[in-house]
């Protein structure tokens, strides 16, 4: 599946999709930007049917964390 990230934090983010998962449903989730990517398990805590679905990452490593933290300092400036 794939789809656009939006509301990204350290905790998780927004996935706009029209092909939703059930709520609950645990995720390897693998965000792709210029030439870096996040990788990370997530969980799905809520379903917008045919829009998109709201994620939590779970226990992201922390070289992983260390990526997701340069793009987010990025997103600040």
């Amino acid at each position: 599946m794939s789809g656009r990230i939006s509301e990204i934090s350290r905790k998780g983010c927004y996935l706009d999709i029209l092909n939703t998962l059930p709520v609950d449903t645990a995720l390897q989730l693998r965000i792709t930007r210029d030439q870096g990517s996040f990788a990370t398990m997530a969980r799905i805590i809520y379903v917008q049917e045919g829009i998109g679905m709201g994620l939590a990452f779970v226990d992201p490593p922390q070289d992983q964390l260390q990526i997701l933290d340069s793009w987010l300092a990025e997103l600040a400036i």
